[in-house]
């Protein structure tokens, strides 16, 4: 009995220890936030306490604004991308991210000090100079998944314009010997205002990239051939490749294609359509 005795009051015990702290104090309980313009209807008790738990501890998006993503928007201050921010959290909670995931993503769209700085001058671009939205593209047109997205990328363009605009950079692979032909023959064409022709024929007819092939879409779109091979293998077409592929290795870029909006990375794994959104939301508030 004396044993019986003595375990019951040691389960009473670690019972109690288990049932005490905050859970158990009415005024520490924290309510699960509703923030304007976010959509969480349909989320289950958890998904509902983890998004409110990010948005409580993650801060606002704009620098000098020290306070939480909730507050931001709860007492509506002066951060346009509090928004896109608390968006793109609840998308993350919907989609089942880690804590780790949530936190990767929020640094590298909305921590400002992921944007790196990317020199434009110079390389091909489409869309208004005015636009407020950059993507910034490094490319191979051998690699096939450059190939794939880019009637992707021209289709975001049209669909954005004229808060979107689409840069350029070359980056030819070792391990594609027609890369760097073809980029001669975009840069080529760029000399002579017929860079996005010439990307089109590029990659719509992939992977068909030698010289007769070069010179075919040349004159299909109406260059001056003769200074088209002239320009292929001029120091200026060297010095444009060489100075991409200096600025992707200094951003760390390792493959193709790899894309930066407004300066930050584009990771492949979120819709780019949304990740523009948000950045057009942010600078029309």
């Amino acid at each position: 009995m004396r044993l019986a005795f003595v375990v019951a009051i040691v389960f009473s015990a670690v019972v109690a220890a288990c049932r005490s702290g905050p859970a158990d104090d009415p005024s520490q309980v924290t309510r699960d936030v509703e923030l304007p313009g976010v959509e969480t209807r349909g989320f289950t008790p958890r998904e509902k306490h983890e998004f409110s738990r990010y948005v409580r501890e993650l801060g606002s998006p704009c620098p000098g604004l020290a306070v939480p993503v909730a507050q931001c928007l709860l007492e509506k201050r002066a951060c346009p991308a509090c928004l896109p921010a608390a968006i793109a959290i609840a998308k993350a909670v919907r989609e089942g991210m880690a804590r780790e995931q949530v936190e990767g993503l929020y640094k590298q769209r909305f921590d400002a000090a992921a944007s790196k700085s990317i020199p434009l001058d110079g390389s091909p671009a489409r869309g208004s100079d005015a636009a407020t939205v950059t993507l910034v593209e490094f490319a191979d047109f051998e690699c096939p998944f450059c190939q794939h997205i880019a009637p992707q990328l021209d289709e975001l363009c049209e669909k954005k314009k004229p808060n979107l605009r689409l840069v350029f950079k070359f980056m030819p692979l070792a391990m594609h010997p027609r890369g760097e032909p073809a980029a001669r023959a975009a840069i080529a064409a760029q000399a002579q205002g017929k860079f996005w022709e010439m990307h089109h024929q590029l990659f719509a007819n992939a992977p068909r990239l030698e010289e007769s092939d070069l010179d075919a879409y040349a004159k299909a779109i109406g260059m001056d051939v003769a200074r088209f091979h002239e320009d292929m293998q001029s120091a200026a077409t060297k010095a444009r490749i060489d100075a991409d592929r200096k600025l992707a290795d200094g951003l760390g870029v390792k493959g193709t294609p790899t894309i930066f909006i407004n300066g930050r990375q584009y990771d492949g794994k979120a819709d780019i359509e949304d990740w523009v959104d948000g950045e057009i939301a942010a600078s029309l508030k």
